[in-house]
């Protein structure tokens, strides 16, 4: 196994076709396809599978391509610093639970970011497909949290898929709600003040059991659900609606404004919010940095 075939089924995995990777490779197109033959016979899996349209990655595969992914990041770092080539396209992924403090780190991290190529990817996503995309290396940080309604759960679930959390702080539940809400002056405000409105919270897909919640207390029955994808829509049902959602209390005001505002919620439960890793990996530079970086967002 070499560089130069890691680089190459990378490539492949990128552009989808043999054929369009060997132009990009400037390669034969045989060349290429022994190659990655080659390697796939010395590694005893199959990576792709060929098609009439052109390459799709198996479950193998993917695996090892996140390896690779990550070997050839190294490997760039190395020759930047000390062979001087030219720019190269870093790559840094995270996933995570929808929190602002996730995307202003991640912001900053791309501030500070000196090169002048890039290819980094924030992930704000179901709880279940965090800890699949850190399990299968597809992002390296991984951001959820835990309390003790579903710590024994999630803890065996990280266990199982090898991944290790690293605990940032300890949050009292809030509430957020519209500037303009008809609770807005009471704090702190208790759950029989909220049974009137709406409640938010995340859909969690196909895996939606109460324990990959997003939200605490989310068996507590109520009345008027809304279930939404994406932090943009929750937080306009909470100003068009007057509606709420339980979270951690740290909200953005540069990001999100100020018509959203945390209100502490009487209850006595918590949110051990923190990242998770793949104990068959060494965070990368970028991974490392993201992490300082929500640290400085949660003091």
């Amino acid at each position: 196994m070499t560089l130069l075939q890691l680089k190459y089924v990378l490539t492949v995995a990128q552009t989808g076709t043999i054929s369009d990777a060997a132009k990009e490779l400037f390669i034969a197109q045989p060349s290429l396809t022994s190659a990655i033959k080659d390697l796939e016979t010395e590694l005893g899996i199959e990576i792709f599978h060929r098609t009439r349209k052109g390459v799709t990655v198996t479950t193998e595969g993917e695996e090892f391509l996140s390896y690779a992914r990550q070997v050839i990041e190294q490997t760039n770092l190395i020759e930047e610093k000390y062979f001087h080539h030219g720019p190269v396209k870093h790559q840094f992924c995270v996933s995570c639970q929808h929190y602002s403090f996730t995307a202003e780190a991640f912001i900053e991290l791309l501030k500070n970011y000196d090169g002048d190529q890039y290819d980094f990817r924030i992930r704000e996503t179901t709880t279940y497909e965090i800890i699949e995309d850190v399990a299968r290396l597809r992002s390296e940080i991984g951001v959820l949290y835990l309390n003790d309604f579903n710590k024994a759960i999630l803890k065996k679930t990280l266990r199982e898929n090898n991944l290790k959390f690293h605990s940032l702080f300890i949050a009292r539940p809030h509430v957020f709600l519209s500037s303009n809400h008809p609770l807005a002056a009471k704090d702190p405000v208790t759950l029989e003040d909220l049974d009137p409105y709406p409640r938010l919270a995340y859909e969690q897909g196909t895996h939606n059991s109460f324990y990959f919640s997003e939200e605490i207390l989310s068996t507590r029955n109520c009345k008027k659900d809304i279930m939404v994808r994406d932090r943009g829509t929750l937080y306009n049902c909470l100003i068009g609606l007057n509606g709420y959602t339980i979270s951690s209390g740290i909200i953005s005001d540069q990001l999100n404004g100020v018509k959203i505002v945390p209100h502490r919620l009487d209850v006595d439960d918590y949110m051990n919010i923190g990242y998770i890793t793949n104990a068959k990996t060494i965070p990368g530079p970028f991974a490392l940095r993201y992490v300082k970086l929500l640290k400085k967002y949660t003091k």
